[in-house]
């Protein structure tokens, strides 16, 4: 079933209009997921009495968090598993590994669930480390990877991005190519902070080119926000077989599900066995496991969620061009601007304004990260940019 949007509507300024198309997002969606308007209302920060944010209760848009929280669904799941938390979740688990494999197209042992993509990130680059190993990433990009590689104790080689800040896969190509011993590249698409894909037809190529020992990890957190049709999951690659590629994916993100820690890849069940080695064994907890079974069974509240985040996205950009402030065009749940003043300066009058943003992301010191939060969140976060313009603060 379509949501409900009009296009004058989101451009609107007017916050009535905003609680109108809120209204209007969560009606489609409770009849979609077979509640009532009211039960699901109760459980959507979109449809409640916004209240103007304070020091004490921010608008937080600095961690990429999804603003709806989990599905009811997921929720009740989570609420119900508590009951049996005594026992370990093994059932449950093989339970939500075979419909990860489902999802995927691939068979049980492809799938390794972690808690959250971070020990993911981790397991597949201790997998593949050694003395003579390099990790190769782009300059600006997801933290992690380079994190676990220093800790590991492997060498880190960055790539400097385009001039656009879109990943320079010639010169990631050539960092490879040049370095005698293994790599490992580590790819965000869409990445984090910049929001912008690298397109299928870039990405794929190389990887299906198999440069000697090398082996891609392809972090997709954020692909279920995606509108851009150049992108792709590399997930069919590991379906026809391929050996080369770690798909990492998160329940943090579309599904809401950021504190839970449920996280998964995917890869050859001969990649699976070795990355399995470094992950804690029952490493996820029973709310986890049966909330991400529930949610993955909702997909009315994935489809909500894609759309009030394009809603809320369509929101800042519209404030962005007002501003004449560039952006890069994002394919997240976050936004990545230009500013004419100093990111500090620009934090403080926001938080002081009850609203957190995103922190410093060297070496693009003049830009700014702002997650996307709820509608009603982002129409007040963009009268306070535009009020912030007469103040000379942005």
């Amino acid at each position: 079933m379509n949501f409900l949007i009009n296009e004058r509507d989101v451009l609107n300024p007017k916050r009535r209009t905003l609680l109108k198309l809120s209204g209007a997002l969560l009606g489609t969606a409770a009849v979609t997921t077979g509640l009532s308007s009211r039960v699901f209302a109760e459980t959507q920060p979109e449809n409640a009495a916004f209240t103007a944010p304070s020091a004490a209760n921010p608008i937080r848009i600095n961690f990429n968090e999804n603003p709806l929280g989990m599905s009811p669904k997921a929720q009740a799941a989570a609420r119900a598993a508590v009951v049996k938390a005594n026992r370990y979740a093994k059932n449950e688990i093989l339970l939500l590994g075979n419909k990860l494999a489902e999802h995927h197209q691939v068979e049980a042992p492809s799938i390794l669930l972690t808690a959250g993509s971070s020990e993911g990130i981790r397991a597949a680059i201790e997998a593949y480390a050694s003395l003579d190993a390099q990790l190769v990433i782009p300059e600006l990009t997801y933290g992690d990877g380079e994190h676990f590689a220093k800790i590991a104790g492997i060498k880190v080689t960055k790539v400097k991005m385009l001039d656009n800040w879109a990943f320079d896969i010639e010169g990631l190509k050539a960092a490879v190519a040049g370095y005698r011993g293994p790599s490992i590249v580590y790819l965000v698409n869409p990445n984090n902070p910049t929001g912008t894909i690298t397109p299928a037809d870039i990405i794929e190529p190389w990887i299906a080119s198999k440069p000697a020992n090398t082996m891609f990890i392809v972090d997709e957190a954020y692909a279920e926000f995606v509108n851009d049709p150049r992108f792709r999951s590399i997930s069919p690659m590991i379906t026809q077989g391929a050996e080369n590629i770690i798909l990492l994916k998160t329940f943090s993100k579309i599904h809401a599900m950021a504190g839970m820690r449920v996280g998964y890849a995917v890869a050859h069940p001969n990649v699976i066995a070795l990355m399995g080695k470094y992950v804690a064994g029952e490493k996820i907890n029973f709310s986890g496991v049966d909330a991400a079974l529930a949610s993955m069974n909702d997909s009315a509240f994935i489809t909500y969620s894609k759309k009030s985040n394009d809603v809320s996205r369509q929101i800042l950009l519209k404030a962005l061009d007002d501003l004449k402030l560039p952006y890069l065009p994002s394919e997240g749940n976050f936004v990545f601007h230009q500013l004419v003043v100093p990111l500090k300066d620009y934090q403080k009058h926001m938080a002081d304004a009850g609203v957190l943003i995103g922190r410093a992301f060297p070496p693009a010191d003049n830009w700014c990260r702002i997650s996307l939060g709820t509608p009603q969140e982002m129409q007040w976060v963009a009268d306070t940019m535009r009020e912030f313009r007469n103040k000379n603060w942005i």
